[in-house]
Order: structure tokens, then sequence, then C-alpha cells
């Protein structure tokens, strides 16, 4: 049962994120911000992918699943209160992914807080762009900061090697019924659709690996410049960044 035990530790870990922030208004605006700071800031990283025949699925699932402002409160309560049964109907491959999915929203959920905090403290900040940057700075973390981009090419290849295998398609649209009646309507709409978004990918030979290649190397030029560079840099590409937004 260590994908049960994974998904239950994970999600009682972000409610109690949730809870702190739920509990100080000022926390909790500063976490929507931040919130939305960095889903812009992904969209206007890839804004070309966006545009994009190849890679605009991809990079509009990861910035919906992976960086969006959405509430997966809804996803989280499923994941907590079923979570055996995650493991029990699932191939043990979707039920890793699932396991996968929960450790990453966790990391993200604790750093974003931790960041929220340390946001409210930079009120002095002339611009959001300056403001997200001193924040960043004052932080920290990088050793987590570079573990998140490695969970989120690591649950994009999951999710390649899942739309490779040969019937699972079939297996996932035969769980639905099963899935909603356990509860699962939400594991099930994100897994069909990573599933249907890198099938897509695949028929391209050596898409797959380029989109992911590239959002490890652009997502790795933003840790360098925020962890590396001064703040005058840093607020300029975040200024430039956001406004390539599509």
């Amino acid at each position: 049962m260590e994908v049960a035990r994974t998904i239950r530790d994970s999600v009682e870990a972000v409610a109690r994120l949730r809870q702190r922030a739920s509990a100080d208004p000022e926390l909790a605006e500063a976490l929507t911000a931040i919130k939305q700071l960095q889903s812009h800031r992904f969209a206007g990283t890839y804004a070309d992918l966006l545009r994009g025949a190849t890679y605009a699925a991809p990079a509009r699932f990861f910035l919906d699943e992976l960086y969006g402002v959405q509430d997966f409160a809804s996803r989280d309560q499923q994941f907590g209160r079923i979570a055996g049964a995650i493991e029990r109907m699932f191939p043990a491959q979707v039920a890793q992914t699932a396991a996968g999915l929960a450790q990453l929203h966790a990391l993200t959920e604790d750093l974003d807080l931790h960041l929220a905090r340390t946001w409210v403290g930079c009120a002095s900040a002339s611009t959001p762009a300056l403001r997200y940057a001193m924040a960043w700075k004052q932080l920290g973390r990088e050793p987590e900061r570079r573990d998140q981009l490695a969970k989120v090419v690591a649950m994009g290849v999951e999710l390649a090697r899942m739309a490779r295998m040969p019937g699972l398609r079939t297996m996932l649209r035969m769980m639905r019924g099963p899935a909603s009646a356990a509860g699962l309507q939400e594991l099930q709409r994100f897994l069909e659709r990573g599933f249907d978004t890198f099938a897509g990918m695949a028929r391209q030979r050596g898409a797959v690996e380029t989109f992911l290649d590239t959002v490890k190397v652009r997502e790795t030029r933003w840790l360098e410049l925020l962890f590396g560079a001064d703040l005058a840099a840093c607020e300029t590409e975040l200024v430039r960044t956001l406004r390539q937004v599509p």
C-alpha cells in the first residue's frame, strides 16, 4: 500500500498548508498573486509553443494541470479519501503516476505558501515582477526548486510512457464507470487528458523528447536567473516574459 500511503501523506500536507493560508487573509491574497504571476510567467515562457501546432496541447496541459491557478481541492479530496482504491483499481504504472502527481502538488503548495509569506514582506517593491524576484531570493530553497522541476519533467516522462503502453487507452476508457462510482472523476480526467496529449505527440518522432527537453532547459534557465542574477536583471526578464503571454 505504498502508493496509497504516499497519496494520503501528500494530500494531508496540502490540506494543512491550505488551512494556514485560509486563516490569514493577507497570506491568502499573496498566495493568489504568486500563483497568478507564476502561471503568466509560464505562459509567457512558452508563448511560442502555445501558439504552435505540435506542442500547443502539451504546453496547455502543463499550464493547466501543473502550473495553473485553479483550485485542485476537489481532486485532492478524492485522492485522500480513497487513495487505496487508486492502488487497487488502476494499473501499477497509473497508480504510481497518481502518487507522483500528489507528491509534486504537495511540494509546489509548500514552496508557494512560503514564497507568499515572503512576498508579504516585500511590499515596498515598485512592481510585481521586482517583488516576486525579491521574495524568491529571500526565500531561497534552491534544492527544493530543482527537485520541483525534476518532478515536473518526470511526470511528463511517465505520461509519455503510459501513452506508449498498448491497450492502456482502452483500459482507461473502461475505467470511466468504476472511477466515477468510486469518486475518482478528477483523477480519471487528468489521466485521460494526459494520455491523449502525450499520445498525440508520440505520433511524431522525437516530439515528446523535444518538448520535455525544452521545458527542462527553459525552466533551468529561470532557476539560474532567479537564484544567480541581480534583482534588476530578474525584474527586466520577468516583465519581458509577462508581456509575451498569448
